[in-house]
């Protein structure tokens, strides 16, 4: 069977309640950082392998909202949404996340950016209530599904050069 994923994403549990994740783009932190933002190029790489994003709404300011959709590819739908609450162009995006299909498990995700010889190093660290929560969302699959999007992340931004 053909991968996927290049599995290049790096999960780690700092904490009880952290996920850390960690990649390196080829590509600028600036192209990154838009193709993180820009609701058109969102639904190009946001669901990875795994469906159809029908819907990317993003509010990119201090106190506005964001939202994503997706058709799964067996029919479901799928929705995400948050606040945001520190945005520094280019290097550092702070927001809620909150899953529609569990909507108690709030998390505040912290993205930063550092950009190295025109490569950029994303982290993601994700802060959960619980422990209990923290490990439902690892135990969800998500890390399959996520490095499906950070390898179509990675081609979107590469495309913008």
């Amino acid at each position: 069977m053909a991968m996927t994923s290049s599995g290049t994403a790096v999960v780690t549990l700092p904490t009880d309640t952290q996920i850390r994740i960690t990649r390196t783009f080829a590509a600028p932190r600036h192209l990154v950082f838009k193709a993180l933002t820009t609701p058109e190029l969102i639904k190009r790489w946001w669901g990875g392998d795994r469906g159809d994003v029908t819907s990317a709404d993003v509010d990119l300011r201090v106190g506005g909202k964001w939202r994503y959709v997706m058709t799964a590819n067996e029919g479901f739908e799928v929705a995400f949404h948050g606040e945001y609450r520190e945005i520094v162009p280019n290097e550092r995006i702070v927001s809620t996340e909150i899953y529609e299909g569990a909507p108690d498990g709030v998390s505040v995700n912290t993205v930063s950016l550092e950009e190295e010889t025109g490569q950029t190093m994303m982290t993601n660290l994700a802060e959960y209530p619980s422990k209990e929560i923290r490990d439902s969302v690892i135990n969800s699959g998500m890390e399959g599904g996520m490095q499906e999007s950070f390898d179509h992340l990675e081609q979107v931004a590469r495309s913008l050069r």
